[in-house]
């Protein structure tokens, strides 16, 4: 998702959890994966070319960072890890099919109300289908030019990440369930994470 939804799905779903430091802090870990360095070679970073197993593991290696920093007193590395992981989380409704694949199951009928996404469905967590977008580089790049990506589109294939993107509501009304997805799964997240701390560091890792 583009830097602005991550930021939003954040706020939406921590801010009432957090102190501002700690969401300002985990949020500029967050959307520091869309960095440069992060878009090469880092596909475990956001879930593309179908790296689901790479992706779910990177997940996991910065939730177990949690633990250890908080118990040295380093909190803000907690929350650069947790940032990192909710980055990595989010991009999953945006970057593969899982909710054009949700949403079949509804066609010819009314889709549902936005809220009532289910993020988390294992038949389609593991539907055979499950893909996430390729990016053919170098042609890639010139798609994310406004004034090119007409011209560009045409030219990738369908499975391309150009293609298959739900990064902002220019992608179509699909976004938004993504987005809702996206903020669930980051509540959960949050719960997970939770869990592996023993009660005397929630409220180091609260912020408060």
């Amino acid at each position: 998702m583009l830097r602005t939804y991550h930021l939003k799905i954040l706020h939406e779903s921590l801010h009432e959890k957090l102190s501002s430091h700690a969401l300002e802090s985990i949020s500029n870990a967050n959307i520091k994966q869309d960095a440069i360095r992060g878009q090469f070679g880092h596909d475990e970073y956001h879930f593309d070319n179908n790296a689901f197993n790479e992706s779910y593991a990177y997940i996991e290696k910065n939730r177990a960072q949690i633990r250890p920093a908080l118990e040295a007193d380093n909190v803000e590395a907690a929350w650069a890890a947790f940032g990192r992981l909710t980055h990595t989380a989010q991009d999953f409704y945006a970057h593969s099919n899982y909710i054009r694949l949700w949403m079949v199951q509804f066609d010819g009928s009314a889709a549902p109300p936005v809220p009532e996404v289910a993020h988390a469905e294992p038949s389609f967590l593991e539907h055979p289908d499950l893909r996430s977008g390729k990016l053919y580089y170098p042609l890639e790049l010139f798609s994310y030019i406004p004034a090119l990506k007409k011209y560009i589109l045409p030219l990738l294939p369908r499975d391309s990440h150009a293609w298959m993107n739900l990064d902002s509501p220019k992608q179509g009304p699909l976004f938004d369930y993504a987005h809702a997805a996206a903020v669930k799964r980051t509540n959960d997240e949050w719960k997970k994470t939770l869990a592996t701390l023993p009660k005397k560091l929630h409220k180091l890792f609260h912020g408060r």
